[in-house]
């Protein structure tokens, strides 16, 4: 890796090399217990829910494919998650259940690879847990949202496996699946009814946490909501939530969030479920009704066509300000009430939109006089002052590079730090990070692009061998860096502060420093590291 001005400041302030001196495994992590079950045994658990038997693997005791709420079909189709109606005897918990309808392509592509695997189906709200041990030591809980573009995902991926955070945590680990694409972000507004069936599905299996996962050794008020991209926004949407007046959970950690998306308010997102029944030939939710899930799901690739914009990243179905489900911007609910009190972990990766534009011809080949169109969206009279600016920043930038730095910024990076701003504002401060390790995959076209956080944060490179976009990577630096990354989230979930030995200090943001931890081959806290974006946006919007 080239030197850089960033790169020495850390160096001078204490950074941590990643190659160097975190390569023994998790720095001051806490252990599982020494009392493991034997592997083999099918250990039974008497919950709330029901009794459910699991399996033993790597010493932790794990339950999949347990269901939170009621399999969202015929008449339960788009209307919200219902309770689950419960089973006798002991139910086996040992595989894990179907996956959310989605799109799916054999070998995935060339970045992530696959996200979501067969099989799929309907009958999909299920949870999984991975626990230390199913006794009364009331451990920290962590729970993971899967992100994809509110279209793809799963939480029985090997990707998003419990089992690190379980075992060098000594945590309570739960990932979940919930309604994508047309069958979670339909919007129909019959009598005034609600939407977002996506967010009553994340909110039962909230609920089935405080109320079940104490039987699995946990502790239903430590619980921490961790997601990426849209799992990001479902933990920002999720913020404040209760249950018999009391707070679904206490920690929120937002991976590369997408807070500058353009919520669509009940008669946009009436105007986008028109054109879906246009692309089907159906005339209302009743006939969708009768439609085989299949189809629903390849209608999804119209909906693409019909509704991706030049520039901007392809999102064809979104959440809806219904007015019931969801009534306020998400990174609003961070701010203020239940939700500002939350401790908060909150980043993004530098070169976010190169996943998504970087290795697309139809971008690749893009002019300046493009970019310039679509620089007037965000910077209206001053696009060309920002246009020069972005290139300046990006010494032989093309067209292209100014446009994902854009992209990056005004989905991600600058609501994010906007974000920041105002919780610091509040007197509650957020950390803040940005991922800066580039890959070297695709000859470095990716950079530190979305989603390459997501195996540093997990420490299990083994589950994302699918995963092109890792291609490249030094193991020296890559282990070394998720060490580090592991260890801060465990002791955020655990304590509510990242921070841990040996690593740099890592101060909240505050709007005096604006403290925000780079986490590159060299970790370590920077000043203002979004100074500049900030007084270029402040600039060219005035």
């Amino acid at each position: 890796m080239t030197d850089s001005p960033l790169r020495r400041d850390v160096l001078k302030a204490g950074g941590i090399l990643a190659g160097g001196m975190l390569l023994s495994g998790i720095a001051g992590g806490q252990s599982a217990r020494a009392d493991a079950p034997a592997a083999g045994s099918s250990p039974v658990v008497q919950a709330p829910a029901g009794a459910l038997r699991g399996t033993v693997e790597g010493g932790l005791t794990v339950f999949k494919g347990v269901p939170y709420a009621a399999p969202p079909v015929g008449a339960l189709r788009w209307q919200p998650a219902q309770p689950y109606p419960g089973w006798s005897g002991v139910r086996d918990a040992v595989a894990f259940g179907p996956s959310a309808p989605q799109l799916y392509r054999e070998g995935g592509d060339q970045v992530l690879g696959t996200h979501g695997s067969p099989p799929f189906d309907e009958d999909c709200l299920t949870l999984n847990v991975w626990t230390p041990g199913a006794d009364d030591a009331r451990r920290p809980v962590m729970v993971w949202i899967h992100g994809g573009g509110f279209i793809s995902g799963s939480g029985s991926l090997p990707n998003y496996s419990g089992e690190t955070f379980a075992r060098n945590g000594d945590l309570v680990v739960v990932t979940i699946n919930y309604r994508l694409g047309p069958l979670g972000y339909l919007y129909f507004g019959e009598d005034g009814a609600g939407g977002n069936f996506w967010l009553t599905d994340q909110l039962a299996a909230l609920r089935w946490v405080r109320e079940n996962i104490a039987a699995f050794g946990g502790d239903p008020d430590q619980v921490t909501v961790a997601g990426q991209s849209g799992g990001a926004f479902s933990v920002a949407s999720l913020a404040g939530a209760r249950s018999k007046g009391r707070p679904l959970f206490k920690r929120a950690i937002l991976e590369s969030p997408p807070l500058g998306l353009q919520i669509p308010t009940r008669a946009e997102s009436l105007q986008r479920t028109q054109t879906y029944l246009d692309i089907l030939g159906a005339k209302d939710v009743t006939e969708l009704r009768a439609l085989d899930w299949s189809k629903l799901i390849g209608a999804t690739v119209g909906m693409f066509g019909r509704t991706a914009q030049w520039g901007y990243w392809s999102t064809p179905f979104l959440p809806v300000l219904d007015g019931v489900t969801l009534t306020r911007n998400p990174a609003d609910l961070l701010v203020d009430g239940a939700g500002g009190d939350m401790d908060v972990l909150l980043g993004w990766t530098r070169e976010e939109a190169n996943f998504a534009f970087a290795l697309n011809g139809s971008y690749t080949a893009a002019t300046k006089d493009q970019v310039l169109a679509r620089a007037r969206d965000s910077f209206g009279s001053r696009a060309a002052a920002a246009y020069t600016a972005y290139e300046e920043a990006r010494p032989g930038a093309r067209p292209v590079d100014v446009l994902m730095d854009l992209i990056t910024d005004d989905l991600f990076r600058m609501p994010a730090l906007a974000l920041a701003e105002r919780r610091a504002g509040r007197g509650r401060p957020a950390w803040t990070y940005q991922f800066d390790l580039p890959t070297p995959a695709h000859e470095g076209q990716l950079g530190a692009a979305h989603c390459l956080e997501l195996p540093f944060v997990f420490n299990n490179f083994d589950k994302w061998t699918q995963a092109p976009f890792l291609a490249g990577l030094n193991p020296r630096i890559r282990d070394g860096l998720s060490a580090t990354m592991h260890q801060s989230w465990i002791s955020f979930i655990r304590t509510g502060d990242p921070n841990h030995h040996p690593m740099p200090a890592w101060a909240p943001y505050d709007r005096s420093t604006r403290t925000t931890m780079s986490l590159d081959s060299v970790t370590g806290a920077v000043s203002d590291i979004a100074g500049y974006w900030s007084r270029l946006r402040a600039s060219a919007t005035r």
